[in-house]
This record gives structure tokens, C-alpha cells and sequence, in this order.
């Protein structure tokens, strides 16, 4: 609340105050000060009458407000509250939306309804509860036989049956959460923590949706092939899977149907229903040669493209959802392009998309917007208007703002001079991309930022670069010069340059960012950036900063490198690897700092002594700082504590420290960028690195979603709120 400083001294009366203003005004000086302390006061109070309520409280004070009408945090995780060091932490172990609705749960306590309102409220997943009880081949015992034909045959509709193997739909169904066909009972508890059972008759599960959809709106689409007249939704080239746009359920007494959950589009689903998955504001549309409308859905043919073999006729468009390809008929096909809304499966908010950023523009910056309505239809245009405004430094800070998701292919190098601030950003809910071409076969084609050497009595501060919500493929970033800072936020450098169909990296040996005889420190956050290489003087120079942060940096390959300099030498760089995954190997002067981080291939450190890694995973055979609770380290020193106290034969140490090994690396469900859920940690990943990081989260770049805590919390509220007799479980579904 904004408050006035002479607010006290108009309480006043008038000939007061004009007897004070003829002396000097003293005494309102000396009320704007009390003033000041009266506004901290009545702050503090306002802000404590918001903690009364669940609403408006701070995240710190929900537990306490959970306490008052009974709701109970899990064993252990008091502490964990207590030395949360984030409020997304605190917002995990004690979700606002579940402590608001304890009172009103325990009313619809043990009601299919209100365990999928659970794993929404405590887990923030999407999810559909199923009674396995329904899905058992049974025999009807006699004395419950309906007594009339409508009843019987009522009955007979609801009960599962023997499957048609005519049903395609059905079979494709088979095990997941909207399977209608009959199974035989088995013993197994749905929350068995050693093989888990789903078709028992005391079983209810809840089949949760962990991969998020992101939507990308009025993109282009990617020409394969133009003969042929093939495309990609993608605008890398290569295969992605479609997903749902979930719709709202119509009441809180409903259950989940296909829907209402971001599941893939199958191809059958499509073909059944394409009226409610295709169309402008649903989950998929497509637009040709600039029409204002999308292609119109009567002309919408499904057909599976894994080959490229089916033919379109004249006037159709076939999509197949299942790769993400699209083809026309000949006669018919786009001239001007073709442009796409789709949505996509990831894991979280990664690399830059349509989800929310903090964007802040500096007050002194100008803004100059790139687009097809705006002032400048291409990035160049803009930088060289910024150039014009910038002579002698007149406006040193600009930011060139990109107001739509088109792509971009323009041959890009910017030049800065001392003082230079420019940021190249995507504008909120857009994600750009900026396609870099073949333009010369005689030089490389990359994004290059080269920083002008100070004239002789310049003391202004060394240039800074920003690279904010962009997608950059087709080639790397150069940086080059005394440069002060560069930052990469929310952003990808696509891995490989870019993805084959399949999504495997045409380029796997290119660096995406070269840092070059430059003096520059590199941020890198909540970003996806390929191989690091490091080409400076590692006598005349100090060694590069670079802080990886909440990021993936990928290789390719673990056995690729992907910080070092030329020939595989050392790069003269120190790290910072805070919440990261890393795909390759390491090759660095040293690591400052390496924190709740997977480094999946070895790490090499010139200088041992500088820096230390905690709660990480460095493969055996590296050469690292000082750890700190590191696997494998942590499991062999459990095995050498067994063979002290006799219960292991040290005989079969070696034996056992490499089955241990190889027991704790990390799995990931996929290893290739461009994947649904690339790098997310698979189900069958030890718990020593699905649960630890210093808080019990994960390691990697996906620790902040904390997901541990979410599974802990929800297993508990299901097992609270689950009906009499009954064994509720979580069903992962992707």
C-alpha cells in the first residue's frame, strides 16, 4: 500500500502547520520520520491479518493454519518445514489448496471423486481414480441374480467381458486407466512396495498424468519434404507425439474421462472423435497460405505416416498425432506455408515455451519489438535501429523483443561496445525461434556476439548479453571479445544443432556455445544448451565463470564432451552446477560449487583443491574436488560399515561395490532432447537419486518440481481418505 509521507502532519491543524512551515517546517520533518515507522507498523499488522486467512496467508503460515483443523504433515517432514529454504518447498510439503480443502474432504471421505480431487490438491497432477473391483471376471452368485430381464441385461452391459480382438480401440486400452475389459483377480496389493498389483478386489488406484502439456499457438510448421508436400508439426523436423488439451471436468462429484487428462492423442481416438481434439482453442488446429481460418476438420484425414507411404487426395490433409506429421494432396497442397497450434508433452517448464516468465525490462532500456504487425519484421532491422539510437552511446540498454512464435532465419552477429546492454528475448506466452542457416560454405554460420575492446580512458563497464525464451537451432553461439556477461535464461541451444525425425542429433560433435579468447561469465538458467567448448589463453587470462542453474547441459552422449576445450583439453573455466543434469564428460580447470546435480559422464578437474560437490552423482574413475554425500560414494561407504561389522565377507567388497555402482547411476526414461520426457528420471531409478538431494527431492534439473514429496504426500491423504477396506495406490501413467 502506498502511502503518502506528509500523511500525518495533514492530521494537523491548518495554523499549526502554517506557524511550522514559517519556522523552518521541523516538526513536519520530524512526523515524516515517525511517519515512515507508522507505515512499517501498520504493514506488518495488515500483514498478519492476511495470515488469518488460508486465501491470503504467506506460504510459511499454512501449516500453522493446517494445524488448527487438524491437518497433519508427514513423519519427518516437520524438520524438512522448519529448513525449508524455499517457499516452493514449503508450498509442496503443505499444498494451499489441500489444507483449504481438509474440512470440506473429510465430508466426501472415501468417494471415487474426492481421491482424484486429492492427487490434483496435494500433488498438482492430473489423475483418474479406478476401482479394480469393476474390471474382475466373476461368477454371479445365484441368490443376487436380477430378478427381471432389463436388470439382467443391465448387468450383463456393465460387467467386463472376453475381449474382441476385432476392437481395436479396446485392445489399445489394455492396462491403462480407461481399460473397460475383463482380468482375473491376482494377490498383489496396489501399494506393494516390491511388485505392484492392480486387479484385486480391495484395490482402488489413481492413475496420475506427471508429464505436462505445453501449448504452442500459430507456429509454423516444418516442410520435409516439398514434392511431396510433408510436414512436421515440430519446427526442428523432427517426430512429436500430440496431446490432449485437458477440458474443465463439469462438477467436483465427476471422474476423469479421456478428456480431462494430457494424455498423447492415439491415432483410433482421433479417427473416433476429431470433432473434439481438432479446431481453433482445442487440442490441435492447422492453417494454410495465411487463411484466417484453420483448415476446415471435414477435410481432416487420419492415417499413420510412420512411412511416409500414404497419399492424400485432393483437398485432405492427413495428420497423423501419434508422430506429429502432416501431408497434403497434390493438387491442394500449401503454397505460401502452413502454420500449426498444437500441444506437447515435457516434464516441466524447460528451455523456453508458452508458460509464465519473469520478464523485467530496466528502466533506462528501449524496447523494440520484432513482428509481423510490429515496427520491425526482423531481428537485424531492430539491432540496426538500436545502432542508429546507440551512436556515441546514447542508448546504451536495449531489449529487441520477438511478439510472436514464428521462426526467424536471419544470418545474426551483434557487436557491443563497453557499456552495451542488450537482451533478445521472446515475448510473454511466445516462444520464437531462431533458425541459423548455411548462409557460407567457406565460414560457420553462428549466432555471434562479439564484444569491442575499451578505448584508452574508457571506464565504462564491459558489455552484457541476454538470451531469454528463445529456441536456437541449425547452428551454435559464438561469444568473442571482453565481454562482461552472458546470460542464457529459459532458452534451448538445441543439443547436436538439431533433431532428425526420429530425434537423434545431426551434429552430435558440435559445440552449441563457443566461448572464445572472451573474458565473459556465462549464466545459464532453467535452459537446454548442448557441448560447452572454451578457446582462451589459460596463461595470460583468469579462468571463465559459468553457473548452470536448474539447466540441462547435453552432450549427446556420456562419453562425448561437453565442457572442455579443443583437442579434449581442459577448458579454462571454473563451474557452478546448481539443480542440473549434465550428459557428458567434464573437462574444466575446476568446480566451484556442484549441488543436487547428475553429472552422468566423468568428470576431469585440473585443480582438485578448489570448490567441492554435495548430495551429487560423479561416476567412479573421476576426478573431482572434495565430496560431500555423493554416490556412489555413499553406498560403498555402507558396504565397508557391513564388512567392519562382519555381515558382508570383505572378500566380496570389489564385487559388491560395482554391483552397487551400477545399481545407483541414473536411469532416465529418454536421453534424447526433443522426447517426451527427456531426462526425467525413470520409475526404476535407485531412491539414492530419486530422493538424494539435500531435501529428499530428486537430482537433476527437475529437482524443484519435488516430486518425492508430492508421491509421499499423496500415498498419505489416499491412504486417509480411501473407503473402508480398501488398498488405495498411485498408478504412474507417463
Amino acid at each position: 500500500m502506498s502511502r503518502t509521507p506528509d500523511r500525518l502532519s495533514e492530521l494537523i491543524a491548518l495554523h499549526i502547520r502554517k506557524t511550522d512551515a514559517e519556522n523552518g517546517s521541523a516538526l513536519r520533518a520530524l512526523l515524516a520520520v515517525i511517519g515512515e515507522q507508522v507505515d512499517l507498523v501498520q504493514s506488518d499488522l495488515e500483514r498478519l491479518y492476511d495470515n488469518w486467512f488460508v486465501e491470503t496467508a504467506e506460504s510459511w503460515a499454512i501449516p500453522y493454519l493446517g494445524d488448527l483443523v487438524g491437518y497433519r504433515l508427514l513423519p519427518g517432514h516437520e524438520e524438512a518445514l522448519a529448513t525449508a529454504t524455499t517457499d516452493r518447498l514449503v508450498a509442496r510439503l503443505a499444498p494451499r489448496r489441500d489444507v483449504a480443502a481438509t474440512v470440506g474432504s473429510r465430508r466426501r471421505k472415501g468417494t471415487l471423486p474426492m481421491l482424484e480431487e486429492l492427487a490434483s490438491s496435494v500433488a498438482d497432477w492430473p489423475s483418474r481414480a479406478v476401482e479394480f473391483h469393476r474390471l474382475l471376471l466373476r461368477d454371479q452368485p445365484i441368490r443376487l441374480y436380477p430378478s427381471s430381464d432389463e436388470a439382467a441385461a443391465r448387468r450383463a452391459r456393465a460387467a467386463p467381458g472376453l475381449v474382441d480382438v476385432r476392437d481395436d480401440a479396446e485392445l489399445v486400452g489394455i492396462g491403462g486407466p480407461f481399460e473397460t475389459q475383463g482380468h482375473l483377480a491376482e494377490a498383489a496389493r496396489i501399494s506393494s512396495s516390491r511388485r505392484q498389483g492392480r486387479y484385486r478386489p480391495a484395490n482402488v488406484g489413481v492413475y496420475v498424468w506427471r508429464l505436462k502439456p505445453q501449448p504452442l499457438t500459430y507456429a509454423p510448421a516444418y516442410c520435409i519434404d516439398r514434392a511431396r508436400h510433408q510436414f512436421t508439426f515440430s519446427i526442428l523436423g523432427n517426430d512429436v507425439p500430440l496431446a490432449t488439451k485437458p477440458v474443465p471436468e463439469p462438477s467436483s462429484e465427476h471422474i476423469a474421462g479421456r478428456e480431462h487428462v494430457p494424455a498423447p492423442i492415439t491415432r483410433r481416438e482421433l479417427a473416433d472423435r476429431l470433432p473434439d481434439f481438432y479446431g481453433r482453442d482445442k487440442s490441435f488446429a492447422i492453417w494454410r497460405d495465411g487463411q484466417p481460418d484453420p483448415v476446415p476438420v471435414s477435410d481432416i484425414v487420419v492415417a499413420d505416416l510412420s512411412g511416409w507411404f500414404y497419399r492424400a487426395r485432393r483437398g485432405q490433409v492427413v495428420v497423423d498425432p501419434e508422430l506429429g506429421r502432416i501431408v497434403f494432396g497434390a493438387r491442394s497442397a500449401p503454397r505460401r506455408g502452413v502454420w500449426v497450434s498444437y500441444h506437447f508433452l515435457q516434464p516441466s517448464a524447460l528451455g523456453g515455451g508458452e508458460y509464465p516468465r519473469d520478464l523485467t525490462t530496466p528502466g533506462a532500456a528501449k524496447v523494440y519489438r520484432v513482428g509481423p504487425q510490429e515496427e520491425f519484421e526482423r531481428i537485424q532491422l531492430a539491432y540496426a535501429a538500436w545502432q542508429r539510437d546507440n551512436a556515441d552511446g546514447a542508448q546504451p540498454e536495449a531489449v529487441i523483443e520477438i511478439a510472436d512464435s514464428g521462426a526467424y532465419q536471419e544470418q545474426l552477429e551483434f557487436v557491443l561496445a563497453p557499456g552495451d546492454r542488450l537482451e533478445i528475448r521472446g515475448a510473454e506466452r511466445k516462444r520464437p525461434v531462431l533458425r541459423l542457416l548455411d548462409w557460407y560454405s567457406n565460414r560457420p554460420d553462428s549466432l555471434l556476439i562479439r564484444a569491442l575492446c575499451a578505448k584508452e580512458g574508457d571506464d565504462r563497464p564491459p558489455p552484457r548479453f541476454v538470451l531469454d525464451g528463445l529456441l536456437i537451432t541449425g547452428r551454435g553461439v559464438s561469444v568473442t571479445g571482453p565481454m562482461g556477461a552472458v546470460v542464457v535464461r529459459h532458452s534451448t541451444l538445441v543439443p547436436g544443432w538439431s533433431p532428425e525425425p526420429r530425434c537423434r542429433p545431426t551434429h552430435p560433435q558440435e559445440p552449441s556455445l563457443v566461448l572464445e579468447n572472451t573474458t565473459a561469465c556465462v549464466e545459464i538458467a532453467n535452459s537446454v544448451v548442448g557441448s560447452i567448448l572454451v578457446v582462451n589463453d589459460e596463461v595470460g587470462t583468469d579462468p571463465l565463470r559459468v553457473c548452470v542453474t536448474d539447466s540441462v547441459l547435453d552432450a549427446t552422449g556420456a562419453d562425448r564432451e561437453v565442457v572442455s576445450a579443443p583437442e579434449c583439453r581442459h577448458a579454462h573455466a571454473e563451474l557452478t552446477v546448481r539443480r542440473s543434469t549434465v550428459i557428458g564428460e567434464v573437462h574444466a580447470h575446476a568446480v566451484r560449487l556442484g549441488e543436487n546435480a547428475v553429472f552422468d559422464g566423468l568428470m576431469h578437474v585440473a585443480r582438485r583443491g578448489i570448490g567441492c560437490l554435495r548430495f551429487c552423482y560423479v561416476p567412479p574413475g573421476s576426478r573431482t574436488p572434495r565430496r560431500y554425500h555423493c554416490q556412489p560414494d555413499m553406498v560403498g561407504e555402507d558396504l565397508r560399515r557391513l564388512a567392519e561389522s562382519g555381515d558382508v565377507d570383505p572378500a566380496d567388497l570389489p564385487r559388491l561395490r560395482s554391483l552397487e555402482a551400477a545399481r545407483v547411476r541414473p536411469r532416465f526414461t529418454s536421453r534424447r532432447y526433443g522426447t517426451p520426457a527427456y531426462l526425467q528420471l525413470a520409475l526404476s531409478c535407485a531412491a539414492e537419486i530419486g530422493r538424494g538431494a539435500d531435501d529428499g527431492s530428486e537430482l537433476g534439473v527437475l529437482h524443484d518440481l519435488f516430486q518425492p514429496q508430492r508421491e509421499d504426500n499423496l500415498r498419505a491423504r489416499l491412504a486417509e481418505f480411501s473407503p473402508v477396506g480398501m488398498d488405495a495406490g498411485i498408478a504412474v501413467v507417463n
